[in-house]
């Protein structure tokens, strides 16, 4: 039960936004094995001139920003598999592959209050986190 926070320096139509959703998403569900109806997902457009990047990219507007809070207990390879993906489908935008940054915070499932206030290492998640 990823939360993700995608932030973005341009405006995208409504479509675009919710199929960039859709994809970090679709990259979750790949490489995390988190169940479809798992659904977590915020977008934030900024002002180019209130989110500062890297001065060397040639798309400066295209700039996005992602972090993701994940219980933790996944392994590298899914981590590798889940930043090659976003990155892959990110693309199919016009996000160019270096213009995204990924950033994955591992939480101790104790540290999460889900499911009507219950701790997370409390609840029978229906999922595996050891992928």
């Amino acid at each position: 039960m990823p939360s993700v926070l995608i932030e973005v320096r341009r405006h995208f139509t409504k479509e675009e936004e919710e199929g960039i959703m859709e994809a970090v998403h679709a990259s979750l569900r790949e490489a995390f094995k988190i169940m479809p109806h798992d659904r977590n997902v915020r977008l934030i457009v900024h002002e180019p001139h209130r989110f500062m990047c890297p001065p060397d990219r040639e798309k400066p507007d295209y700039y996005t920003h992602i972090s993701i809070d994940a219980f933790a207990g996944r392994s590298l390879d899914a981590k590798r598999t889940l930043y090659k993906t976003i990155v892959e489908k990110l693309e199919l935008f016009g996000i160019p592959k270096n213009h995204v940054k990924i950033l994955l915070r591992e939480i101790p499932k104790e540290n999460w209050g889900i499911r009507s206030g219950q701790a997370g290492c409390d609840v029978e998640l229906g999922f595996k986190i050891d992928v």
